[in-house]
């Protein structure tokens, strides 16, 4: 019975003929069964998507006088007409857009002889994209071959077990070396495979992707519209460990395999690298381990590592503030989720991972950028940590990047040229985070500045947006109506600026700078504690003159021990107002294209590279924020925020009448 998913538009569509065709081995030692497979396959999955193949009646048709013949010719001969043959099924499904299913042989051994006769081709290296080595046990060959109607040498069940494993391991190396997937499995899993292998492309796996990422985003739903996503890497970013080099430790002391760690093997290989084909032979890796042994693998594995204590408190801020976390991981799935149970994080960290072929999913460096990507497209604001140069393409497309350095012999040794190429050719610009503390930094910190994720303001400055407006809240509303009056102007609209900027300092400043306690007499004749602006005393309030006066004078009643300078170019600003200081409020009446704000900023970070500066206005274009200067500038500074009464649609830039300077000051007569 033809599978219900499988139809010609879809066959054309994800096999075209203009593609090399998918030709999947099926092998086996004779008396394997892969003849009585091919003939089940046809019943379970039809002929609409797939052809097949039984390697010697191939061989038999475009040989003249057939098997008979073919038997009598030279070594050299044979190899021959083995290539043709199989040349003939690429031409073959090349034509028809089908999925070529070849039931071959890769050596024939008789138990007399010391070693097998290998019939394996150079155009078989060629031309097979898959591999499927029957697992069958040596007892059931045994059985086959005695009842099998042709005529098979009888063998011993040790001959049969020693040549099963010599074809094992000699198919495993040459599919490695040419970019072939190979899998070892049992003959009821087939079908699935076959199935996957249709339907899985690179197109289809990031679909997947975006699914899981969606249902990520139905997880996060509360009282308030979440806006930003903290994406991480999992194995040496949250913990120190590879999570798959763990797995397949215990595989290797627990089970009889010839790979203790296939996975560094595989990612090494020149056939294979990083590509998208090498995760899939990853999952085909994972497919091959026993259910139960798998699960019990993963369990064992999460139950040895620990997340780093610094991100364990990060990720409870995080969850604090709205801001959502999940770990994209080209790890197992499983082991990640385990991992966050037992840290107590599973409720508000989610995962998207890969694992067996059953899981349906890989994750490539490609889709963790695409993911990134698309968080970006539903407009939130990413934060994205990692360690290795899988991780570049989606640190490069986040809005803010975070490196995270282990320890030196721990950490990936290729990341550091990888990384200061991205930073010098490609534009990313990323802060390291130490872990531990004690590692050595990666670069050095101009290139690639230090910050730590235990910071109590880190999730604020480091993981926001950094814009902060009251634009529809009802009191934004009523103190927006006398500065947008007509009838209002001179002594009326400077205190109206007034009350605008004392009311942003109360509001919103604080959710940038934070709240610190001083002591102060308690009306009942005791001491109690009063909060005030954190560093209130350590801060600069410039007037951007002359429109940002009367808001900037708002700025300093609700900030009294602030510095306050007026300013009507950046070189106003001298070295001794922002030494020692920890913040400088620059306020302006209105923000249109954010040139001016970006030459004071420019200015002071000649003066103080590291200071936090606050832009203050009473309106700022909603444009400039999402492009152009200011856009630039959010991005490239961590240390830069803006706060504003509203935000406008509008692009008009007043003039004469219009112009916010003249009516505070009842000049417009003069333009």
């Amino acid at each position: 019975m033809s599978h219900p998913q499988l139809n010609s538009t879809a066959v054309s569509s994800t096999h075209p003929s203009t593609k090399k065709p998918t030709v999947v081995g099926l092998y086996g030692i004779p008396g394997a069964g892969k003849t009585f497979l091919l003939t089940e396959l046809k019943k379970q999955l039809g002929e609409q998507a797939y052809q097949y193949y039984e390697g010697s009646l191939v061989i038999s048709s475009i040989v003249s006088g057939g098997l008979v013949a073919f038997q009598k010719m030279t070594a050299q001969e044979k190899a021959l007409w083995r290539s043709r043959a199989i040349d003939s099924i690429v031409e073959e499904c090349s034509a028809s857009g089908r999925i070529a299913v070849v039931a071959g042989h890769f050596m024939f051994w008789d138990e007399t002889d010391e070693l097998g006769l290998s019939v394996w081709t150079e155009r078989d290296q060629e031309s097979f994209t898959y591999i499927l080595y029957l697992d069958v046990p040596a007892d059931i060959i045994a059985t086959y071959r005695l009842k099998d109607s042709r005529a098979r040498s009888p063998v011993s069940e040790e001959h049969i077990r020693r040549w099963q494993q010599v074809e094992r391991v000699q198919l495993r190396r040459l599919c490695l070396v040419h970019g072939i997937l190979f899998s070892i499995v049992p003959p009821r899993k087939v079908s699935m495979l076959l199935r996957d292998i249709f339907r899985h492309t690179e197109e289809y796996n990031l679909s997947r992707a975006k699914f899981r990422l969606n249902k990520v985003l139905g997880d996060f739903v509360g009282p308030t519209k979440m806006e930003t996503m903290l994406v991480m890497d999992g194995d040496k970013t949250l913990i120190s460990e590879d999570t798959g080099a763990l797995f397949w430790k215990l595989a290797a002391d627990t089970e009889d395999t010839t790979h203790s760690d296939p996975l560094k093997e595989l990612f090494s290989s020149q056939a294979f690298g990083y590509s998208y084909a090498a995760f899939r032979q990853a999952a085909l890796l994972y497919e091959e381990v026993p259910e139960q042994n798998f699960n019990d693998y993963c369990e064992k594995v999460a139950s040895t590592v620990t997340i780093h204590p610094e991100f364990i408190s990060l990720l409870r801020q995080a969850a604090e503030k709205q801001v959502g976390a999940v770990v994209v991981t080209c790890g197992l799935h499983l082991i990640w989720e385990q991992i966050l149970q037992r840290a107590g994080l599973s409720d508000t960290v989610k995962v998207i991972g890969g694992g067996c072929i059953r899981e349906g999913l890989v994750i490539t460096a490609d889709v963790k950028r695409a993911l990134v990507a698309r968080l970006k497209e539903v407009r939130m604001y990413v934060c994205a940590f990692g360690d290795s140069p899988l991780d570049l393409p989606m640190l490069k497309t986040a809005d803010r990047a975070f490196v995270v350095v282990g320890e030196a012999h721990q950490r990936s040794r290729s990341m550091e040229t990888a990384l200061l190429d991205a930073i010098k050719n490609e534009g990313l610009r990323a802060h390291q985070v130490l872990l531990p503390s004690t590692a050595s930094p990666r670069l050095d910190n101009i290139i690639l500045p230090q910050v730590t994720i235990t910071e109590d303001d880190f999730i604020v400055w480091y993981c926001s947006r950094k814009i902060l407006h009251a634009t529809n809240k009802n009191a934004a509303k009523i103190l927006m109506t006398a500065t947008r009056n007509a009838q209002v102007s001179g002594p009326a609209l400077r205190e109206a600026h007034r009350s605008v900027g004392q009311y942003l300092a109360t509001e919103l400043l604080p959710e940038l700078t934070g709240l610190e306690e001083f002591p102060i007499p308690h009306v009942q004749d005791r001491q109690t504690s009063g909060h005030r602006v954190r560093h209130e005393e350590k801060t600069t309030i410039v007037a951007l003159m002359r429109g940002g006066e009367p808001m900037a004078f708002g700025v300093n009643d609700a900030l009294p021990l602030a510095m306050f300078l007026h300013a009507k170019v950046p070189a106003d600003v001298k070295l001794h107002h922002v030494e020692g200081q920890q913040s400088v409020i620059l306020v302006d009446s209105v923000v249109n294209s954010g040139k001016t704000v970006v030459e004071f900023v420019q200015h002071i970070r000649t003066l103080q590279p590291t200071i936090r500066i606050l832009v203050v206005a009473g309106v700022i274009q909603a444009d400039s924020l999402s492009k152009g200067s200011l856009t630039q500038l959010l991005r490239a500074d961590v240390n830069v925020a803006f706060v504003a009464l509203r935000l406008s649609e509008n692009k008009y830039t007043g003039t004469g009448t219009t112009d916010t300077g003249n009516r505070l000051f009842n000049t417009t007569h003069l333009q």
